[in-house]
């Protein structure tokens, strides 16, 4: 196949929600709301596994990098569309589409590498307790955080270089709040064959392997918590996997929730609503399930707030 000229393609026009101009202070307002909460929630959980010692764990470990990485995926896509917003723009350049598919299909993609981690982690913790310090030491947390980083930008720069290869009308029309790599795909106007299968290749080989990972390791931990003899020790087992679970249960359902309502319905705008599921709620949520339903991190909180407003330790 020859190579396409790619010269005409200039800028986008991302249509979002609702062209309605009465709508858009109110899905302003909502949005920066949303984001805030997201960015300023998982700050804290970052600044509160930090500034603790005795969050110094392999679960909190994944877990800051887990809300550094939501801090940054949010950010790809809600900051434009509110400047959009304002400025009553929808206009995006060419080179900042494939930029902002290429930072949102990789934090995407670390945001599952992440929580195959941390349920590697469960597993170790509750399957093999005799050897998980050892197991789960400082360096090999890093090297799974790494690896994590290293094949999601690997995987991001393959589809973003896949998308390089295709020709789109010279003014294009998407019917989305941000560039993704789906809808960019589908608009084209060339072959997007090979496209479709490094793009589905994808899909399967990331969220479906991390996601048979997951359940192997929650197969695993569920057999051990039904070996325990003592009801608290159940319980203990149970609770520290429960936020976990929680958050993937919320991530995939949602994400499949999209692709699946994209595949079986025409109306991209109704996709877009659909992906501020996992775009933006499940990122904003993720601190809430976790400091609500973890006392270790409660704890940490407080010390943080009175180190803060006491400018002090904390009795």
């Amino acid at each position: 196949m020859a190579p396409r000229n790619l010269t005409g393609v200039s800028k986008f026009l991302l249509l979002g929600f609702s062209e309605e101009p009465e709508l858009q202070p109110f899905i302003f307002e909502l949005f920066l709301s949303m984001y805030l909460i997201t960015v300023f929630g998982n700050l804290l959980i970052i600044l509160a596994v930090s500034s603790n010692l005795h969050l110094h764990t392999p679960m909190y470990f994944f877990l800051s990098n887990l809300s550094f990485v939501d801090i940054c995926f949010t950010s790809t896509t809600i900051p434009k569309m509110l400047v959009n917003i304002q400025t009553k723009s929808k206009v995006i350049t060419y080179e900042a589409c494939i930029t902002q598919m290429y930072f949102f299909t990789l934090f995407g993609g670390l945001d599952i590498l992440l929580l195959t981690v941390m349920a590697y982690d469960r597993f170790m913790a509750i399957c093999h307790p005799l050897h998980y310090t050892v197991i789960m030491n400082p360096q090999l947390c890093e090297l799974l955080v790494l690896v994590s980083w290293v094949m999601s930008a690997l995987h991001s720069l393959l589809e973003s270089l896949m998308v390089l290869r295709l020709s789109f009308c010279t003014l294009l029309e998407i019917p989305h709040f941000f560039c993704e790599l789906n809808q960019m795909i589908q608009f084209a106007s060339s072959d997007t064959f090979l496209n479709n299968v490094v793009m589905y290749s994808g899909a399967v080989l990331l969220a479906g392997g991390s996601l048979t990972c997951i359940l192997y390791s929650y197969s695993k931990i569920i057999s051990s918590i039904y070996g325990i003899t003592s009801s608290q020790g159940k319980y203990r087992a149970f609770s520290t996997c429960a936020s976990h679970l929680s958050i993937v249960s919320l991530f995939y359902c949602t994400g499949l929730g999209v692709y699946l309502s994209s595949a079986s319905t025409n109306s991209s705008h109704s996709s877009a609503t659909a992906s501020v599921m996992y775009t933006v709620v499940t990122p904003m949520l993720n601190p809430f399930i976790y400091s609500l339903r973890n006392k270790d991190l409660k704890r940490g909180l407080k010390i943080l707030f009175g180190k803060v407003t006491l400018k002090g330790p904390l009795s």
